[in-house]
């Protein structure tokens, strides 16, 4: 029998053993020590009842509650605290968990690891995969169990276990071993405990100096390695949702919106403000051809995923997308190369994609024609996590650059001609939705607060001025009071829970249920992370939500709003 189908079967007996002794009793041992003063991020790994999930977030932690058991969960899940976001996931490979891309203070692996067979495609593989999910300083604890029932160990598919195994993985990894201690189980003579706690002292990934590297000291012919960087890391940051393949070592993702981010990047730079990409200025710049000074014509606000082109002009955008892209090719993606090596730190599959004289929207999978682009998994990760700190390190280095060249003409110019341009604020869209429905006889309420109102304003769930984030999924009818009262807050983890059953009525009266359904579909699977192509119901792209709030709530350290409900 497998574990999954034994707690499945068992999950109301299990749910009641588990509950009847307080987290707070059962991890005495290590609390105290090594508990963080400052909630922050957790993960509970094989969260069970949520017993201990729902501890952390009654001490203020923000929880991932990663249960593999469907009996489980359903068990758990409708009562948890609203800080606890329920994930069915599994060890070793965890691999929906890490294309979230979080990373936590603590990641608690309690009564789990005997589920692991021995091995290195198990357990090492889980232990890597694990360590790769703290942040720095973060605290790994395992709680191994040790039972000596052979019958009961050979039910619920126990294996042995092992403390200096786990102590072996951490010097491979370089992961510090700070406690270790065991105990008789509070309840049943035949199984004890034995604790291990590990921390990781820094970036753990050696992402972060990888990176700064290449900001500050890689050789440098042009801004276009700085340019690329930048590109990916509003990629990771902005469209986690956008990824078509993930291995526990690499990321992939379509090479078109490498060379639409690029585009989005280099035409104000060139067109609107002149500024030189080159030391010389006769020399060509190789993305720039006949396309490329025609999307002079196009908003920068259309250069996104979603948009939709007429036959003209979506030639001109597929083309200047394939010039980008081969040249990004064969320029900066091959001669970023790790630190005293000539191998490359980013892999590539270009495809020159044609015109064929029919309206365009800009897709993952038309961006996919475009070809691969492959960046190591923990590369990903931290371009995404560390955003705020990369992308304004990359335009200091940008600006310095630039102005070294000593081009005859060039004069300097204020930093805000780097801005991203993200468009405006815009809500005209969902505000036309509401229209509609109340000119059907719909009412339409306030998400947060569930009142009745006559003309709503329409908030950004997710504030506008901490993520520049125009997508329908992302827009909400409001009072004017809660509106306000909001401002730039992020909604609570509870505030969001009390939403829900709103925001979905919404998403489905206002967009699934009008012409608008591809568009929303399409916003969100960019978007958001961890949902499937084609495969998208109102609940997964909710879920997908809270995962990306609490990245945002952690990455950026948002204040949060509590509609008071």
């Amino acid at each position: 029998m497998s574990s999954t189908t034994y707690y499945n079967r068992h999950a109301q007996e299990l749910g009641r053993q588990y509950d009847a002794i307080p987290s707070e009793i059962v991890h005495a041992g290590w609390v105290s020590r090594h508990l963080p003063e400052k909630p922050g991020f957790a993960c509970d790994i094989g969260a069970g009842s949520g017993r201990d999930a729902n501890w952390l977030a009654s001490l203020g932690w923000d929880v991932i509650a990663v249960e593999p058991s469907k009996g489980m969960r359903q068990l758990a899940g409708p009562g948890s605290d609203p800080r606890v976001t329920w994930l069915d996931d599994a060890l070793p490979g965890l691999n929906k968990l890490r294309a979230l891309g979080h990373r936590f203070d603590l990641i608690l692996v309690s009564a789990v690891w005997m589920h692991l067979p021995p091995g290195a495609q198990s357990r090492e593989r889980a232990f890597r995969v694990l360590t790769e999910l703290l942040k720095p300083g973060g605290v790994l604890i395992f709680t191994l169990r040790k039972g000596s029932d052979q019958d009961e160990n050979a039910e619920r598919g126990f294996h042995p276990v092992s403390a200096d195994e786990l102590i072996q993985f951490g010097k491979q990894r370089a992961i510090a071993l700070t406690d270790q201690f065991s105990e008789r189980d509070k309840r049943r003579e035949h199984v004890a405990w034995e604790t291990l706690v590990f921390t990781i002292p820094d970036d753990g990934t050696g992402s972060l100096p990888l990176l700064r590297h290449v900001i500050v000291n890689d050789d440098k012919s042009s801004s276009y390695k700085l340019g690329l960087l930048r590109v990916l890391t509003r990629i990771a940051e902005g469209c986690p949702g956008i990824v078509i393949h993930r291995s526990e070592d690499y990321v992939d993702i379509p090479l078109g919106i490498v060379g639409l981010y690029w585009l989005k990047q280099y035409k104000p730079l060139v067109l609107t403000h002149k500024i030189p990409q080159l030391p010389n200025t006769r020399q060509g710049m190789g993305f720039a051809g006949d396309d490329f000074y025609k999307l002079a014509s196009i908003s920068n606000y259309d250069l996104r995923v979603g948009a939709s082109f007429d036959p003209e002009r979506g030639a001109i955008v597929t083309g200047a997308i394939r010039d980008a892209c081969r040249n990004i090719t064969q320029m900066p993606a091959r001669y970023i190369s790790y630190p005293g090596e000539n191998r490359p730190i980013f892999e590539f599959q270009w495809q020159s994609l044609r015109s064929k004289g029919r309206p365009i929207t800009l897709s993952k999978d038309y961006l996919s024609k475009f070809g691969t682009f492959r960046i190591p998994a923990r590369i990903w990760q931290t371009l995404g996590q560390y955003a705020c700190w990369l992308e304004p390190a990359i335009l200091r280095e940008w600006s310095g650059l630039t102005a070294s060249w000593s081009v005859a003409d060039y004069q300097p110019t204020n930093a805000s001609v780097f801005d991203w341009e993200e468009g405006r604020r815009d809500t005209g869209v969902a505000a036309s939705r509401v229209v509609a429905l109340k000119n059907d006889g719909i009412k339409v309420p306030c998400v947060w607060t569930a009142s009745n109102i006559k003309s709503p304003h329409i908030d950004h769930c997710f504030p506008w001025v901490r993520w520049l984030n125009n997508d329908l999924w992302n827009l909400m009818p409001a009072s004017a009071s809660a509106n306000l009262a909001k401002g730039d807050k992020l909604p609570s983890a509870s505030t969001m829970a009390d939403a829900r059953k709103r925001i979905l009525q919404w998403w489905q009266q206002a967009y699934l249920d009008s012409p608008l359904r591809d568009k929303f579909l399409l916003e969100a699977g960019s978007s958001l992370p961890n949902l499937r192509d084609g495969d998208m119901e109102a609940g997964d792209i909710f879920a997908a939500m809270l995962h990306q709030r609490a990245r945002l709530r952690n990455d950026q350290q948002l204040v949060e709003w509590n509609s008071g409900r």
